[in-house]
């Protein structure tokens, strides 16, 4: 096993990781009723594609992480995880700069007027349950995700194997689903920006 490379204090560790997740939710709840209006010289669209492509790199290093700490290449692992926490930082501010430079979409919405009407519905077709299924999932579970991921880096990070495994058990498969559904939410939303 790897040296730990922070001290362990719990009490802190948790006052800390409830802060900025705390933080980092009413953050964005406060932000998504915020609109700049604000004339870019490219279309602020693209940083949902940006999201995008984090999202899948997130999703390879996940894979990747899971990958070395079964072959019991821990510094690989460690690497690689901290990595995809980086990475899911720039996720963050990316999603924040997108939802603070552009009206909502509506799934279905071709003609951008923000009302779904019956044509657009059936032409949406079926594909729509499937859609507000990934997103229902996909918003709360990205909304839980990050203290346990703080917890579960901090446990390595101090050393504490054992609950790292424990949490790492919970944690890997819920951040998975979280980055590759928001990728099919991006392939599927994408038409209608």
């Amino acid at each position: 096993m790897l040296k730990p490379v922070l001290q362990k204090n719990d009490r802190r560790a948790s006052w800390y990781i409830f802060s900025a997740s705390a933080l980092v939710f009413m953050g964005i709840l406060f932000l998504s009723n915020v609109k700049l209006a604000t004339k870019l010289p490219f279309d602020p669209h693209v940083f949902a594609g940006i999201n995008a492509i984090l999202n899948t790199l997130v999703s390879f290093l996940l894979i990747a992480a899971l990958w070395a700490v079964k072959k019991r290449n821990f510094i690989g692992h460690k690497k690689i995880m901290l990595a995809a926490i980086f990475l899911s930082v720039l996720f963050l501010l990316s999603y924040i700069a997108h939802h603070l430079l552009t009206d909502a979409t509506k799934f279905g919405d071709l003609n951008h007027d923000q009302i779904i009407s019956a044509d657009e519905k059936e032409k949406a077709g079926p594909i729509r349950i499937f859609y507000y299924f990934l997103l229902l999932t996909h918003i709360p579970l990205a909304g839980i995700i990050l203290p346990f991921i703080l917890f579960t880096a901090y446990r390595a990070l101090s050393g504490d194997y054992e609950k790292h495994k424990k949490l790492a058990r919970f944690t890997w498969p819920v951040w998975f689903y979280v980055a590759v559904s928001g990728v099919l939410v991006y392939l599927l939303i994408e038409p209608y920006y």
